[in-house]
């Protein structure tokens, strides 16, 4: 299993908010999905959910949500593994980075993937050969 690029959760969060002050990241969450080689891990189907789950204010419908999470299965897809958990360690120790940053890095790097699209790590930072990109940094 490879893809070239990696997407965040943040990116479903945006694509599905209902949200009017997300519409401009709304649309550009919705283009990364539909134009991208992309994947996930199991950690993102988690972050994906329980966001969904714990803010009513994002105004993610229950069907919306299960048909995010549809889509994000049918791409490859990094499970959590012992192997993924001791690189992401070593990761968040080699950049000073939480351990959930480091563990979307780990499956990112597993995947192949050269750019993980997210907007909670560094932008333009390569991390051990995945760039990060904020899509949302000229929006703000």
């Amino acid at each position: 299993m490879k893809a070239d690029v990696f997407l965040d959760s943040n990116i479903f969060l945006y694509a599905a908010s209902g949200i009017e002050s997300d519409a401009a990241k709304k649309a550009v969450a919705l283009r990364l999905i539909v134009e991208t080689d992309f994947g996930v891990s199991v950690q993102v189907l988690g972050e994906f959910y329980d966001n969904v789950r714990r803010k009513a204010k994002l105004a993610i419908s229950a069907e919306t949500a299960a048909e995010i999470l549809d889509l994000m299965r049918r791409r490859p897809l990094v499970e959590i593994t012992n192997r993924l958990f001791d690189q992401a360690i070593l990761l968040s120790l080699r950049f000073q980075i939480r351990y959930y940053d480091a563990a979307i890095l780990a499956a990112a790097k597993q995947l192949g993937a050269v750019t993980l699209f997210s907007e909670d790590l560094n932008n333009g930072q390569d991390y051990d050969g995945v760039k990060v990109v904020n899509p949302f940094h000229n929006l703000r």
